[in-house]
């Protein structure tokens, strides 16, 4: 009987899950082994030539050359995403742990002022980004006001901007978890280890860092996944210089029109997402052990 509710209870999720995430991945491996059509879309017959395309590009003669170019892109954004995440930590968790030690009105005027960016577009947002930062925007406008520069600083169209960016856009995701995991410690475990003459430094280290460390990790997962796939940020801020792997996949279901293409790379990169956590899992599951 138990067993039978819980599987009524849990069918819609899984209904859910399957029809918005298990059904498109299926679709989009099978577009990775079909052959593109030059005017969008895919057709038969069966090939491995969005894959090979990935490592490889024909040469007058039709030989294949081994290729960097895709290669760089990916690592290049796995480097970003890596450095999304890792300033979202530094920087969501004094947050998160400054809002646990508020009391409870203003702790929730703080909680809705984290969750407001996410009433707003993400398109407006990041593009009140290029307002701020392009040469006659509001940051080098008040610089010139304060006499701190004469000519405008190039703070557009770069890997700083596009990052900025990122972080911008994805910062409550790290918060909204590691807040949650704050507010379940139960201040006598701090107090004790003060009690202890624990220094500050020894009481995160040892108490507040490995009972938040679950949170996170939820917060890792959520910043770096779609910081990784994130196109608007690239596209907006960047000025499309350096090519990111959301731009890339992007471009290829529209001006390139080669979806297969597309599609493999969008599963190369889940796969390589998977990979991560796989290891990172298996990291952390060792040293519990």
């Amino acid at each position: 009987m138990n067993a039978h509710r819980t599987l009524t209870l849990a069918a819609p999720a899984v209904l859910v899950i399957g029809i918005f995430m298990v059904v498109p991945l299926l679709v989009a491996v099978a577009y990775s082994f079909m052959t593109a059509n030059p005017y969008g879309g895919v057709d038969m017959p069966l090939t491995l030539d969005a894959y090979v395309q990935f490592l490889f590009q024909r040469d007058f003669d039709d030989t294949l050359l081994f290729s960097w170019s895709y290669v760089i892109i990916i690592l290049r954004s796995i480097y970003l995403a890596g450095l999304t995440t890792a300033i979202c930590m530094i920087l969501g968790f004094p947050v998160a742990w400054y809002l646990v030690c508020q009391g409870e009105n203003r702790r929730r005027t703080l909680l809705f002022l984290v969750t407001l960016p996410f009433w707003i577009n993400t398109l407006i947002r990041t593009y009140c980004w290029v307002l701020i930062l392009r040469d006659e925007g509001l940051a080098n406008g008040l610089l010139k006001a304060a006499g701190v520069i004469s000519t405008p600083l190039p703070l557009l169209y770069n890997d700083a901007s596009i990052l900025l960016g990122l972080v911008y856009t994805f910062l409550p995701f790290m918060v909204l978890p590691i807040y949650s995991t704050l507010e379940r410690i139960d201040p006598r475990l701090i107090e004790a280890a003060y009690d202890l003459y624990a220094n500050r430094s020894a009481v995160f280290r040892r108490v507040i860092w490995p009972l938040a460390k679950p949170g996170a990790l939820v917060g890792a997962s959520l910043v770096f996944a779609p910081s990784l796939g994130s196109f608007l940020a690239p596209d907006l801020l960047g000025g499309g210089k350096k090519l990111l792997i959301g731009s890339l996949v992007q471009m290829q279901f529209t001006s390139s029109r080669n979806w297969p293409f597309g599609a493999a790379l969008s599963i190369l990169v889940t796969i390589a997402v998977l990979f991560i956590f796989v290891v990172r899992s298996t990291k952390a599951e060792e040293a519990r052990l």
